[in-house]
């Protein structure tokens, strides 16, 4: 059984600080962390559709950077501080663009708030590779 662990980063400068990565493999299992809808500027859209993409496009370049690709993922987990039917259309859109015919186990919590109040969505997954 390979036990080799790596990582990929999430250039936060918490990283150190805090302990954590962006996405983590050890042997076929990736953990891919709460990734939030910020862009490279810092830039968050005010859209819970286009959150959910900038959170699914850095989620999948960190699982790509470890060798993993969406037909790897069985789960993903969606944190969300809106349940309004639009907003669960929106970030189910985003989902389903990605996952539609791989249908990874999928959960979708409510909750009170996220790090930052501008955020909608926070997203995980966890991939096996097997080839």
């Amino acid at each position: 059984m390979d036990t080799t662990r790596s990582r990929a980063s999430s250039g936060s400068p918490y990283e150190g600080s805090v302990g954590f990565s962006r996405a983590v493999r050890v042997g076929q299992h990736i953990a891919v962390s709460g990734t939030a809808p910020i862009n490279a500027d810092g830039h968050v859209s005010i859209d819970a559709g286009s959150q959910a993409r900038r959170c699914w496009e850095i989620a999948l370049g960190a699982l790509a950077e470890l060798g993993g690709r969406p037909e790897h993922v069985v789960r993903t987990r969606h944190y969300i501080t809106d349940a309004d039917a639009d907003v669960v259309a929106a970030i189910s859109s985003a989902h389903g663009e990605i996952f539609g015919d791989i249908r990874p186990a999928s959960t979708v919590v409510v909750v009170a708030g996220l790090l930052d109040p501008r955020w909608k969505v926070e997203i995980e997954l966890d991939a096996i590779v097997t080839d």
